[in-house]
């Protein structure tokens, strides 16, 4: 059986020009890196009106499992599968972080014959957007400890700056350093830390304006610190978004790539669902719909974290709305929720897979019920898979009366997605709003205090019955309502793994307590970080990480997926 990156070597790629005209950009419009990527420039996108026929995808899961669920495949999947039926479709999706590529996940291109190429520029330095967004994080934090250096006419206060690097690697060793030891000339030593470029601030703005001159105000909006009187000191206050500016503008154009079936693909962007809000950039999402009557768009992890943040803050921002979601899930995946061993999950095992139904079944009612939504399962199917379980997960899915759809697009391409797709066609056709309507049912109103927000997550996205935090969390919680951002979304930075903030608690556990350890503003990008549990922002590599299957071989890259 070959490889993903042997399947992606072996495709025969057509021009990014003949890609684009598919969906009516013209040459003149494209900006290409090489012959197979290329960036859509931002100023003919915003001249594009947004299509009336366009209705929105989104695509999300269950909780992740060790053996996987394949959600970006089933996205590339339902995306050929449109194609397929003769729709001018599109998808969008984030770009790959090199932390997990090198770490523990490998890839994140899609898999089988479901796949966004070229898969290898994908997976690594694509077009260098994941740079700009770190040196443009960097940039600021130098300058903080510049202007200190130089008198700190601003009066900032080296104990309450809370602004950190960033670097796209897990490198558990800098999450906490000290910064500018060695002497006077090198500035005024303070405690400091990096998070992963996908947690940073910077990628959340960079993934929620809506052009350049919305990305120039939030990142000015910024707050690096705070004076030893407690007030906040913004990016402005350095003069620094417009350099910053600078170093993103080319990077805000969003990337033109294709499936292995040339259906076109917006891949852009790429914050994580379990410490950001995890879904691609607005520009991409838009400017599909201003191209596309479809739009498959992913959102991270599971429907508690990438679909909920989605509809709470991306769609809250953007005044967009979803016209369908698809759950994603396996049968084995559903097994291993199920409290099945992880070397025995292609054995039948009906107990199992009763037990573990629960994990879709409160996605699904999350979705359709809290979210408003209407859904659709999509169950990966294994040639493995015993016939029972599947005619089990049908019978249970259908019961709550939700449609159910058996996909093949990892070994079938397109064709295997079809009848997918033609469920996901109905929804949408029945869905009479356009996309840019705003969408109307969230899990909490604006005017939430924001314990009030987090509570509403934790208890009915979540299924907690409290939720505690120390008397300094609460403090800052008060101090930020106090500077006038009790009014933002929350995002909760938490394990993906159960519904939890305990990720063995598999399945769909209740009555448990989410503890909130610290909380983060994000002014710029506009919600409230709420750290919980033991969720890093910073990961680690794992015991043997995938870097050590990478390399070239006869001038091929190998063991990438």
């Amino acid at each position: 059986m070959l490889t993903d990156i042997e399947i992606a070597q072996a495709a025969s790629l057509r021009p990014i020009a003949e890609v684009a005209a598919a969906v009516g950009v013209p040459a003149v419009a494209l900006e290409p890196y090489g012959k197979t990527k290329a960036k859509v420039h931002l100023d003919w996108l915003a001249q594009q009106p947004i299509r009336p026929s366009a209705r929105m995808i989104l695509v999300t899961a269950i909780s992740p499992t060790p053996p996987g669920e394949g959600k970006t495949t089933t996205t590339v999947g339902l995306g050929d599968g449109l194609r397929h039926l003769g729709k001018n479709a599109m998808i969008c999706l984030r770009e790959p972080s090199l932390g997990p590529v090198f770490g523990m996940k490998g890839g994140a291109a899609g898999g089988g014959h479901a796949q966004v190429v070229p898969m290898e520029d994908i997976n690594l330095h694509f077009t260098g957007d994941f740079n700009a967004i770190g040196l443009a994080n960097n940039l600021l934090a130098a300058l903080i400890d510049n202007h200190i250096h130089h008198g700190n006419a601003l009066g900032i206060d080296v104990r309450r700056v809370t602004w950190r690097r960033v670097v796209d690697m897990n490198d558990r060793a800098l999450r906490d350093i000290t910064v500018a030891l060695g002497g006077p000339g090198n500035g005024y030593p303070r405690e400091d830390g990096f998070d992963i470029v996908v947690a940073s601030e910077i990628m959340a703005i960079f993934c929620l304006a809506t052009d350049l001159d919305d990305m120039k105000e939030r990142l000015g909006r910024i707050v690096i610190g705070y004076t030893r009187d407690k007030e906040p000191v913004y990016a402005c206050d350095l003069n620094v978004e417009g350099a910053m500016t600078v170093l993103l503008k080319d990077a805000l154009a969003p990337n033109l790539v294709q499936t292995l079936e040339g259906t076109p693909a917006f891949v852009h962007g790429g914050p994580f669902a379990n410490i950001a809000h995890g879904c691609n950039s607005v520009i991409a999402t838009v400017g599909a719909l201003r191209l596309a009557d479809y739009v498959v768009t992913e959102a991270g992890f599971g429907a508690d974290l990438g679909a909920e943040k989605f509809i709470d803050i991306t769609c809250r921002s953007a005044g967009l709305r979803p016209s369908a979601a698809v759950i994603v899930a396996t049968v084995r995946a559903l097994k291993h929720h199920g409290g099945a061993s992880g070397d025995d999950l292609t054995t039948e095992n009906l107990d199992a897979l009763k037990a573990g139904l629960v994990n879709l079944e409160r996605h699904i009612t999350n979705v359709r019920d809290l979210y408003g939504v209407p859904a659709v399962v999509s169950i990966n199917k294994f040639l493995t898979d015993p016939h029972a379980e599947i005619d089990l997960l049908r019978t249970h899915v259908e019961s709550m009366n939700v449609p159910i759809v058996l996909a093949s697009h990892w070994a079938d391409g397109g064709v295997g997605a079809a009848d997918l797709a033609s469920v996901v066609v109905e929804i949408c056709d029945a869905d009479e709003r356009p996309p840019d309507a705003g969408h109307h049912s969230f899990v909490y109103p604006d005017d939430a205090s924001l314990w009030e927000k987090i509570e509403a997550v934790a208890t009915t996205i979540y299924g907690a019955s409290e939720v505690t935090a120390d008397s300094k969390v609460r403090a800052r919680l008060r101090e930020l309502t106090t500077e006038g951002y009790g009014h933002l979304p929350v995002c909760i930075a938490k394990t993906q793994y159960s519904f939890s903030t305990d990720p063995s608690l598999l399945g769909a556990p209740s009555g448990h307590s989410m503890n909130i350890r610290e909380v983060r503003l994000a002014a710029g990008a506009g919600f409230v970080v709420v750290v919980c549990g033991d969720i890093m922002t910073m990961p680690g590599l794992p015991r043997v990480p995938s870097s050590e299957r990478i390399d070239v071989v006869d001038g091929q890259v190998v063991g990438l997926f």
